[in-house]
């Protein structure tokens, strides 16, 4: 109700206006009083918190001439604001309708219909409009904006990187790290269809429309280890630790896998070392234990990850520990053995009805890794969680 009521004010602010500058113009008029009976009334109903009530009479008003188009405009994106898309609509296509209006306030009238149409999820209509306004060379940024949210609800990515190069042309605003999430959006498309040869053309595309994405990274990664090519797969993989180390937890296993095929485990297990400079999260650590145990058996495994647990708690890392000391060849004493089968229960089930991503921007959490944030819809926010329970 408060919201509304701060969205009411321009509107009545407006019609005030229109009310006093015509009671000028027509001094003594029966036309005048009329509409100042009728302001007072809205008024009224607002500052007595019937807002519905005030959104009729104010337009109800309102007539469309010179005076009236931007109280128009300002009810129009009221019930747009308000979720009244069909309302919103048929103030803007009245408006549009008029001949009277300049040039200007036309196309302001077609950029907000088409945000009425966008709102509505009618995107074609949305989509045509918005073009219409780019063409007049009008409130090309906004209308552009718009074309980009159009072109990826649409999934049309080509359409959507050259809307982001040409608003970036515009505004400035840089848009290289969007751009190279639509060249992967194709790559995926390519990926699913066989297309190998396009893949690997559209990820470079990628990297040089923004060579920090993680993503064209991993895709290249994939792609070259279907193909067998494992020393071109670890090249990409490696990559993503300089790109942004926060991501290094989404590579490791593919990279053990390639290290594998390759028959050069200890060249993993130093990769795995010589990273720790650079990230101390839960999955290099119980990757390195994991490596520790295959060479040197469990009981070094456990006493590494004890030692590292010390400096660095985490959940993760003591479930590990716990499925280690349950092997039975790590504690000497089986009686001792007796409460770590619930312990492990109870961690299991704390790491499964936790989230392991979080956006960084708008704060949604989820279990799987998404390149675009279903909530806030921005691209490569969504990174691992960190702390205790997380990384």
């Amino acid at each position: 109700m408060v919201e509304l009521f701060w969205l009411l004010l321009p509107v009545a602010a407006l019609s005030g206006w229109i009310i006093g500058r015509r009671g000028r113009n027509t001094r003594g008029s029966g036309s005048s009083e009329g509409l100042q009976d009728a302001y007072f009334q809205g008024l009224n109903y607002l500052l007595n918190e019937q807002p519905d009530k005030a959104i009729e009479v104010f337009t109800r008003m309102v007539e469309v001439d010179a005076d009236t188009v931007e109280t128009h405009f300002a009810l129009g994106s009221l019930f747009r604001r308000r979720g009244e898309v069909d309302r919103a609509i048929r103030i803007h296509q009245n408006l549009i309708a008029r001949p009277s209006l300049t040039r200007e306030q036309r196309i302001q009238a077609l950029l907000a219909l088409g945000e009425d149409y966008l709102k509505a999820g009618l995107l074609d209509r949305a989509e045509n409009l918005f073009e219409e306004v780019v063409q007049a060379d009008a409130h090309v940024e906004p209308a552009l904006s718009h074309l980009l949210d159009v072109y990826q609800q649409e999934k049309e990515w080509t359409k959507a990187i050259s809307a982001a190069a040409r608003l970036e042309s515009r505004s400035g605003q840089p848009m290289a790290t969007m751009i190279a999430q639509f060249y992967c959006e194709q790559v995926e498309a390519a990926l699913a269809s066989g297309e190998r040869n396009r893949a690997r053309n559209l990820l470079k595309r990628a990297l040089t429309s923004d060579p920090s994405c993680v993503r064209a990274s991993l895709l290249q990664g994939q792609l070259e280890r279907y193909a067998g090519n494992y020393k071109q797969a670890l090249k990409a993989y490696q990559r993503v630790r300089y790109q942004d180390v926060e991501y290094l937890p989404e590579v490791l296993e593919p990279m053990e896998a390639c290290y594998r095929e390759l028959g050069r485990p200890q060249d993993y297990l130093a990769y795995l070392q010589a990273v720790q400079q650079d990230y101390h999260g839960a999955s290099l650590l119980l990757a390195l234990a994991e490596q520790i145990r295959l060479r040197d058996g469990d009981q070094a495994a456990a006493d590494y990850l004890e030692q590292q647990l010390r400096q660095r708690p985490s959940v993760r890392g003591l479930n590990r520990l716990i499925q280690l000391n349950l092997a039975g060849d790590v504690l000497e004493a089986p009686a001792q053995n007796q409460p770590l089968p619930v312990l492990q229960e109870l961690f299991e089930t704390l790491l499964k009805s936790k989230p392991s991503y979080a956006c960084g921007r708008c704060g949604f959490t989820a279990r799987t890794l998404h390149w675009h944030c279903p909530s806030c819809r921005s691209w490569s926010t969504i990174k691992p969680i960190h702390g205790v329970e997380g990384e």
